[in-house]
């Protein structure tokens, strides 16, 4: 199959594999006034999303270095889809709620690092940076359909037939990858156990400072895309919106495949590292910014799209640098610990910013909202400052 398909292939079904990355978010004030939930609570719900996918990545990302990656996709996409199916029919609450979403999240572990390996494997090395960016800035077009569907669907037939449909995507991503992508062994059988393999990659100081590049840029994007919704509600509540706080949700994210797209090329025609601290100095800010737009909904409009465009513009340049770094055996093992690091953080950021919403008078009042915002953005403004320190003592 040629390498254009190849890619096609894989961001298509990628896209519906994610079908179910933000019914919650979506949902997240309907589910709240359902099961009267807490901010607190609801951001435990949006992080159990992140435990099942950590709780399964260092198994079946490390396994594409043993076994086909398509074979691991086609897992993840069964997970996934049995989790949203299961969150239509039988989550009755938080406890039951969050079991599904982690089995969701757990699926999401089979398909989004196994499908970049599926296509690593079967590319030419001088294309693989491209074909990075596309592939990761897909993530943000399924995060996308998945705010505009559900809140679409939820509009006609009520929340459970979103997760419904949501589950049906997933099925569908599995059954593409499966007939249209041809199998492909590994070359090399990795010599060492998954978690030593794991320990080595963790040890080489290049993937560790991609790793924890990672984690801040995951922190960012996924405390905003959990609580992008509520945001735009709250902001309703003091003026008038456009649009559904969904769909601006929707159209938001959309902002994010450009520009993960352009700052791969700019990364890479230049000093990855450099690049990478300016960006998260920029987006760390404008955390702020958004945090104090929040009562102003014209304002919060206008700067959402450039706030969300900075904390994208680093994703698929730290993907590619890592994939840069690593040989063939040990990619597997070093895009599980990426992974875990990164997802490490989204588990834990919508939970902190609920904290932070709940402590600070809950998400009726500015304050809270404008220090919630400002969480979002701190662990990027802080590993890119240590950076910048690094450099030049390094330089010293």
């Amino acid at each position: 199959m040629h390498p254009t398909r190849i890619l096609l292939l894989l961001c298509v079904a990628e896209a519906f594999s994610m079908a179910g990355f933000s019914t919650v978010p979506a949902l997240l004030p309907t589910l709240q006034t359902t099961w009267q939930l807490s901010a607190r609570e609801a951001g435990a719900l949006g992080g159990s999303y992140f435990a099942g996918y950590i709780l399964a990545i260092s198994w079946l990302s490390s396994l594409t270095d043993r076994i086909d990656a398509r074979k691991v996709f086609m897992l993840g996409a069964l997970i996934s889809g049995a989790g949203s199916l299961g969150f239509s029919i039988l989550a009755q609450g938080l406890w039951s709620a969050c079991l599904f979403q982690a089995v969701i999240g757990a699926g999401l572990a089979g398909t989004y690092m196994p499908g970049l390996r599926a296509l690593m494997d079967r590319i030419e090395p001088v294309l693989q940076p491209r074909f990075i960016a596309f592939y990761t800035s897909t993530f943000g077009i399924g995060a996308s359909l998945s705010y505009a569907i559900a809140g679409w669907v939820a509009t006609q037939w009520g929340w459970p037939t979103a997760f419904w449909i949501a589950g049906l995507q997933q099925l569908l991503a599995g059954a593409l990858v499966w007939k249209l992508l041809d199998e492909k062994h590994p070359p090399i059988r990795p010599p060492r156990s998954l978690l030593r393999s794991q320990w080595q990659a963790l040890k080489d100081h290049k993937i560790r400072h991609f790793i924890l590049g990672y984690a801040a840029h995951c922190w960012e994007l996924f405390g905003f895309r959990a609580w992008i919704v509520a945001l735009l509600a709250y902001s309703e509540t003091q003026g008038t919106l456009p649009l559904s706080a969904p769909t601006l949700a929707a159209l938001v994210n959309l902002v994010g495949i450009p520009a993960s797209i352009l700052g791969n090329e700019v990364a890479t025609r230049g000093n990855r590292q450099r690049y990478v601290i300016r960006v998260m100095l920029l987006s760390g800010t404008l955390a702020w910014a958004t945090g104090i737009a929040a009562p102003y909904p014209w304002l919060l409009i206008l700067i959402l799209p450039f706030y969300f465009g900075a904390v994208m513009a680093d994703s698929a340049a730290l993907t590619a640098g890592l994939v840069a770094s690593t040989t063939a055996h040990e990619r597997g093992a070093a895009m599980a610990v990426y992974s875990l690091g990164g997802f490490g953080a989204g588990l834990i950021a919508p939970l902190c910013i609920g904290v932070v919403l709940d402590l600070c008078g809950g998400q009726s009042h500015a304050l809270a909202w404008l220090l919630a915002c400002g969480c979002m953005g701190v662990w990027g403004l802080f590993h890119a400052a240590d950076t910048w320190h690094r450099r030049g003592s390094a330089q010293e």
